[in-house]
């Protein structure tokens, strides 16, 4: 099973050739991950991600989150569009500490044809903010993306 997370483009995230540039393509993955993954104070019950959003965004949490790795594989430029993209997001792999959050960012939802434009994969460590040392994902993270575990993203090129 997959989330999909509608996430806009801004004007400035189109470079001079008028498409997505690679570098704002890291910062639209951040947003739809955010989108499904943390929740803070004024995260709405109906949200995207209701019912994943389990790491604590908030400024007392007891644990942050750190990038280890990423990898995208562009496939196609992206245009602007008004609409927002839909990023599809899944876990690869859920291990200790750490998780693989993947992705396919597509066109539009009711664009024809669809148009599969990104895929990618963020490998992410959970950290306690006292230790600094990484930390178990718990019962109750894990339950709550255990639905979402999928194949790992199949890169074309490697």
């Amino acid at each position: 099973m997959r989330l999909h997370v509608p996430t806009p483009l801004r004007w400035s995230d189109l470079d001079a050739y008028g498409h997505v540039n690679n570098a704002r393509m890291l910062s639209l993955l951040e947003e739809a991950r955010i989108q499904a993954f943390w929740v803070s104070d004024d995260t709405p019950e109906h949200a995207v991600g209701a019912s994943t959003a389990v790491i604590d965004a908030t400024p007392e949490t007891n644990t942050i989150t750190l990038i280890a790795r990423q990898e995208i594989e562009y496939l196609a430029p992206i245009p602007y569009h008004r609409q927002p993209l839909d990023i599809e997001l899944w876990i690869g792999r859920m291990g200790g500490a750490s998780l693989d959050v993947c992705y396919e960012v597509y066109s539009p939802v009711g664009l024809d044809p669809r148009v599969l434009y990104t895929r990618a994969v963020t490998s992410i460590v959970l950290v306690d903010t006292t230790t600094q040392r990484p930390r178990r994902i718990d019962d109750r993270e894990r339950a709550a993306w255990e639905p979402y575990v999928g194949d790992p993203v199949a890169f074309r090129r490697r």
